[in-house]
């Protein structure tokens, strides 16, 4: 990133203030307010933004301003201001006039005395947000009902009520030469590898860019470098009980004020396939979860293309199973209409999100009756392409990863195409390219399909069989943990 500009305090007081007041554009914004104030006998000015201070805080605290006597900041005014005239729990100084006035930007108040020659930062600061509820994409049955907010102080509290680890670490790092975005690293330095994590603070140090307006998701941008790769390499949530999970386990989480995802990294092709309902249930109905959980998955990838294909070669199939093909063709060819209904889900997936919620049923019972029937009942499509594109449907829909089930309807979507034009050795063809795709992916010089390739066997036994928890405590082996067996 490029060098930071700096401007030492001055030793004029009116100096700092037009500085200030020029540097946050006082007369050019409502919200920016300047006060001007006197006590003990010195000018001091206090710089804030509207809606982002507490006002009883600073109604307090220039009470307390107020009653003091000059005698009473001698010898030392700072020290006297910071250890005894100002009793509040987060303040800071600051030497450099641009640095407060950043500070200033992100919420906390600057106060500028005259015969200082340090700026006070005052961090009583308050954001609008809402409650935190349990997140829609991460429901359980049985389990805690709160999840991360927009604000980055409270998705840390919440990361230490679950994790009260002494070695929890949240470091504190600035992204966006304009926007100043707070971000947070998030590791238990006793179980985390150092390397890692040096690795990520210098990749996220080098981002260079005006802002982060869609928050991890442009992060993501930089730290994967695979733009044209669908799949994801970081994993989201925004369950706190997962991301403690995840700390335990030695991985590092990214959290960036504004969002109330959090990132997971690393994060393999099968970390993107768990939910925490499977560990709120007993290990063996959490296995048959998960196992279900794979076959539907694998089935949104692998039905439709293998469907298409029995159904243009039927010599593939024994006499017995000659019944899997249309028992009638629609008027539009079988890949013509597959194309069709994937690009028809997708339209009705986005109406869904622009939705409002009350009339959210009512657009499901359209697209299901209305379109679904009518277009099976002129002919446009047969029967069975609704039958096996619902089953593709519900499998996108039961991967608990959003990102993921887009990129696996990505890879339907070809797998279709070149099923369609080179019959069964495309469809081999196909497969293989996806496996060498995914095998050859790394994310942070880790293997995407790890323990599968390379393989391990207990890690691969306990992603297929979702072990017990006192099994599960064994830490991830590509991780490289520095306490592996707790």
């Amino acid at each position: 990133m490029s060098d930071k500009k700096t401007q030492p305090v001055f030793r004029d007081y009116q100096k700092n203030v037009d500085f200030m007041r020029d540097y946050l554009g006082v007369d050019k914004s409502f919200d920016v307010i300047h006060l001007d104030l006197e006590y003990a006998g010195r000018k001091m000015s206090m710089f804030m933004i509207d809606g982002f201070v507490k006002d009883d805080i600073l109604h307090y605290l220039m009470e307390n301003l107020s009653r003091l006597e000059p005698e009473d900041l001698e010898p030392d005014p700072l020290n006297k201001l910071m250890k005894t005239n100002l009793p509040y729990v987060e303040l800071d100084k600051a030497d450099d006039l641009i640095q407060a006035a950043d500070l200033v930007l992100g919420g906390p108040t600057a106060l500028i005395v005259e015969g200082v020659e340090k700026v006070i930062m005052i961090d009583a600061r308050t954001y609008p947000v809402r409650g935190p509820q349990e997140p829609d994409i991460e429901r359980v049955v049985r389990g805690s009902r709160d999840g991360y907010v927009e604000t980055i102080v409270f998705n840390t509290a919440l990361t230490r009520r679950r994790v009260r680890d002494r070695s929890l670490r949240m470091e504190y790092m600035q992204i966006g030469r304009r926007s100043k975005t707070d971000i947070a690293i998030c590791y238990i330095e006793d179980i985390a590898d150092d390397h890692r994590v040096e690795h990520l603070k210098k990749t996220i140090e080098q981002i260079d860019t005006d802002g982060l307006p869609m928050a991890e998701k442009t992060i993501e941008e930089y730290l994967s470098g695979q733009h044209w790769n669908p799949y994801p390499t970081i994993r989201y949530t925004e369950r706190p009980d997962t991301a403690a999970a995840h700390l335990y386990e030695g991985h590092i989480l990214i959290l960036i004020d504004g969002s109330p995802s959090v990132m997971i990294t690393p994060s393999t092709f099968w970390h993107h396939l768990q939910h925490a309902e499977e560990y709120r249930q007993k290990p063996f109905i959490g296995a048959y979860l998960r196992f279900v959980r794979f076959i539907a998955v694998f089935a949104s990838i692998f039905v439709l293309p293998l469907y298409y294909l029995f159904s243009v070669q039927p010599d593939y199939l024994p006499e017995t199973l000659q019944f899997l093909g249309p028992s009638e063709e629609g008027t539009i060819p079988l890949i013509g209409q597959f194309l069709i209904a994937e690009v028809g889900i997708d339209m009705l997936r986005m109406a869904a999100i622009h939705t409002p919620s009350a009339l959210a049923t009512a657009l499901g019972l359209v697209a299901a009756i209305l379109i679904g029937q009518v277009a099976v009942e002129v002919g446009l499509f047969s029967n069975e392409v609704v039958l096996y594109l619902a089953i593709a449907a519900i499998g996108t829909f039961t991967t608990p990863s959003y990102e993921l089930s887009l990129a696996n309807r990505i890879i339907r979507m070809c797998l279709l195409l070149i099923t369609a034009a080179l019959g069964g050795m495309g469809y081999v063809i196909g497969i293989t390219i996806w496996l060498l795709i995914l095998t050859r992916m790394n994310t942070f010089y880790t293997p995407y399909f790890w323990p599968f390739i390379p393989f391990n066997s207990r890690a691969f036994r306990d992603i297929m069989l979702r072990s017990p928890i006192p099994l599960k405590n064994r830490r991830p082996a590509f991780l490289h943990p520095k306490d592996p067996d707790r």
